[in-house]
């Protein structure tokens, strides 16, 4: 299978760098689909903010756990500063948040070396900072040093009137449904790429909870589920493709499901790329 991303922007020289990086971000469609404006790499965005749209929630109205993951992407460690990569990303999912219009990131920086980075975060109603919706955190790991010159870069967000029309991120992202309850997404492209060519986080996390989900569709004849805990650890990049998700649920008691779910590059040996461990709980009233 054939990686259609731009390429790798390690082997770029200085001086085509940053023209490589802008290329890869504004084609990178996560960001810019979702409507995630980030400060620092986006000219003139001075707050990290995202709606919540009807596609970034689940079937009861409340949010899903891989728009978090693109609201506050871990570890916060710019792509100014390295080629940075994440290593684990984990999301306490405290309010369904059903009439939150927009949310807000209010960013911790706990321990940046050069290596590794460490961040934190809280997850706000952005028109009510009170009001939590989720606390995240998460580690990562330096691909590589970048050269000095970066400048902000002009990514318009895709701006979409909220309905519940709107298709769901899953289809969006060409998440395919396989026979035996896998998803998979066929190969990487500019709009599922990070800049150093790998399947972005944004794709690993809706197809691991799309996957997610299924299975517990599958397990309890309901998709009225709720996640309340997120957490994913990225094992090894994902270059080749097909990338397949297979999910399953653990029993627990105190009205929570676990779940397990795993992503491979099935074209590169079913090298385990990442997996996510979540907790769910039945709504009972819609």
């Amino acid at each position: 299978m054939a990686n259609e991303s731009l390429g790798d922007i390690r082997t770029r020289s200085p001086e085509e760098h940053w023209a490589h990086f802008a290329r890869a971000w504004v084609a990178l469609k996560a960001y810019t689909y979702l409507g995630k404006r980030t400060p620092y790499m986006d000219a003139g965005v001075d707050r990290e903010t995202m709606p919540l749209r009807h596609d970034m929630r689940n079937a009861t109205g409340g949010v899903m756990a891989a728009p978090l993951c693109i609201a506050a992407p871990e570890p916060w460690w710019l792509d100014d500063e390295c080629v940075p990569a994440p290593v684990t990303m984990s999301y306490a999912i405290l309010d369904p948040a059903r009439e939150v219009r927009r949310v807000e990131v209010l960013r911790s920086v706990l321990s940046i070396g050069r290596k590794m980075g460490f961040t934190r975060s809280r997850i706000v109603d952005a028109d009510d900072p009170t009001r939590v919706i989720a606390l995240s955190s998460g580690s990562g790991v330096s691909l590589g040093d970048v050269p000095p010159g970066f400048q902000p870069v002009e990514n318009p967000v895709t701006e979409l009137e909220d309905s519940p029309d709107l298709p769901r991120l899953r289809d969006v992202f060409g998440i395919l449904s396989r026979a035996d309850g896998a998803v998979a997404i066929e190969k990487v492209t500019p709009a599922l790429a990070s800049p150093h060519g790998a399947l972005h986080l944004g794709p690993i996390n809706f197809a691991l909870e799309a996957a997610a989900m299924d299975a517990l569709e599958r397990a309890t004849g309901s998709v009225d589920q709720q996640v309340e805990q997120w957490s994913v650890m990225m094992v090894k990049p994902g270059y080749v493709g097909p990338f397949v998700a297979r999910a399953t649920v653990v029993a627990a008691r105190g009205g929570r499901l676990g779940v397990e779910a795993t992503l491979v590059d099935e074209g590169a040996k079913d090298r385990i790329m990442a997996t996510a461990s979540a907790a769910y709980r039945r709504v009972e009233d819609r």
